[in-house]
């Protein structure tokens, strides 16, 4: 298993796509313009406390006041309303709190209105950006992540990550770290520490307690709303976040870019440093690697999958569904049930895939194929749950209802990643709309496996001059990979009538199959 990370860069845009042996599965973007995003910390003033919601209206500078819930204050707050009035005043500081004074921790089960009062100052972070009509969902439950830590201020917990299996390993990792945190700050060990050294942990502690120190001080005399401290670049916080040794390649078309990845892999993993490539080709990096057509190909509202299955995804304000389709494809399989079985489990991976392409959360129910055979069932539940494993994005899965319906719940903390892949249609004056045309080739070739597979032979594709030149164009033209594939030779044949997306399929006697 080889991931890529290819980066293209823009003035103003940066584009992120995460390959898993060579098919897209993640897309991040990262625009200039994006002053909320998830884990920036603000110094912010209440706008007014809402005891009927038991939350909060905070101002942090964007349109629609922020969301705070009486949960996500954090026990520490009257510890943290006190440093912040303390540093902006300028009589703190040292801003490392061993010789701080904790107040006692608010009541679990308390009031807003107790904690809270109108125009306070408090820090914030954004724990889930602007979607649609609402502002930010923040938290004064502060923390500062880093490649193996995450450093949680006011607290004295030491919690190590759930995904580390071995008891040994928990232990060990606890001991150490407890030895090198500085009182009044908590830590969670994240997953990557695994079998990492005292002296890492501590060089990634020490990091933190800097950017921690940074943001302090910005706060003294600072503004209301302003932002404190700001996430790392996009690029460092994606390798920060997912590198791991299954990376082969991480290749970049903007020099400066370039540098900065080098720079950040040589503090984390210098062994890794060398798959880091500058890219200078004249071909637009995207379109070298294959990226441009899988964005097409992928999003919108239908999905085209192996043998002529496909998927159907509509989107609502509550809600997200997906409707499994099988097409009019030919099986091998002798039964309904097993023909539903193997449908439905290539659905499952393409799912999973599609959640994170898309960042898709909040609540999505699927719409399998009807299988009788609980063993089935069981199969296609297990493995959704383990084409799942790798996201990142905290969820649940619930197995099929009596309806057949899937249900997952998928933490949603940005907006969905929507990319419109229709283009005005090229065969009318009007201002229709029809499916890019480089999907059209994947229809063709899908299609053309079908009839295969059902025995047809001598197959003759009709077809617009111009598709008919891009199949045929090259040493290792697309009709040339059929033919490797499948060991017929398909007759192309440009008809100067045909609308740009029109296509049939005839025998050798000039009748059209279907």
């Amino acid at each position: 298993m080889d991931k890529e990370l290819i980066v293209r860069s823009s003035s103003d845009i940066v584009d992120f796509a995460l390959l898993k042996d060579g098919k897209l599965i993640e897309l991040h973007k990262d625009e200039d313009d994006n002053k909320f995003s998830v884990g920036d910390i603000y110094l912010a003033k209440v706008r007014k406390p809402v005891p009927g919601l038991n939350a909060a209206f905070v101002n942090v500078g964007y349109e629609k006041d922020a969301f705070l819930h009486y949960h996500d204050l954090g026990p520490q707050l009257p510890s943290l309303l006190k440093f912040v009035k303390r540093v902006s005043t300028g009589k703190q500081t040292n801003f490392l709190l061993k010789n701080f004074g904790f107040e006692e921790n608010i009541d679990k089960n308390g009031s807003i209105s107790n904690v809270l009062k109108a125009n306070q100052s408090i820090l914030v972070q954004i724990v889930k950006e602007p979607i649609s009509t609402k502002g930010p969902r923040i938290s004064s439950e502060l923390s500062i992540a880093g490649r193996y830590i995450v450093l949680v201020p006011f607290s004295d917990r030491i919690s190590i990550s759930q995904k580390i299996d071995s008891k040994e390993e928990k232990d060990r990792l606890k001991r150490l770290v407890k030895s090198i945190t500085p009182k009044g700050f908590g830590v969670i060990v994240r997953t990557v520490a695994e079998g990492r050294k005292v002296a890492e942990l501590d060089k990634d502690l020490q990091n933190l307690l800097k950017r921690w120190s940074a943001m302090c001080k910005k706060m003294h005399k600072a503004h209301h709303p302003s932002k404190v401290l700001g996430e790392m670049n996009k690029a460092s916080s994606i390798l920060r976040d997912i590198f791991n040794d299954t990376f082969s390649s991480i290749v970049v078309d903007d020099e400066t870019l370039y540098s900065q990845i080098k720079d950040y892999l040589h503090e984390i993993a210098p062994k890794k440093e060398s798959i880091v490539k500058l890219y200078n080709n004249g071909v637009p990096v995207f379109e070298k690697y294959g990226i441009e057509r899988q964005i097409k190909t992928s999003f919108g509202k239908t999905v085209s999958m192996a043998k002529g299955a496909y998927l159907v995804i509509e989107h609502t304000e509550a809600l997200h569904v997906i409707d499994v389709n099988s097409g009019n494809r030919s099986s091998k399989q002798k039964n309904q049930e097993d023909t539903a079985f193997e449908v439905n489990l290539i659905s499952a991976s393409e799912i999973a895939r599609q959640l994170r392409l898309r960042d898709m959360g909040g609540i999505i129910v699927i719409d399998f194929i009807d299988m009788g055979n609980s063993k089935n069932r069981a199969a296609l539940f297990n493995h959704l749950r383990g084409e799942m494993k790798d996201d990142k994005a905290k969820h649940k899965i619930l197995p099929p209802s009596k309806f057949g319906l899937v249900q997952i719940t998928r933490q949603r903390v940005r907006p969905e990643r929507n990319i419109k892949t229709k283009e005005q249609n090229p065969s009318v004056t009007s201002s229709g709309e029809v499916e890019a045309p480089i999907v059209l080739v994947q229809k063709i070739t899908n299609e053309l496996e079908r009839l295969i597979n059902k025995g047809h032979k001598n197959i003759v594709l009709n077809t617009h001059p111009f598709i008919a030149a891009f199949l045929t164009q090259g040493f290792l033209s697309i009709r040339s990979k059929w033919f490797f594939e499948h060991k017929k030779w398909v007759n192309i044949i440009p008809r100067d009538a045909y609308t740009y997306l029109e296509y049939h399929f005839e025998n050798q006697n000039g009748v059209e199959i279907k």
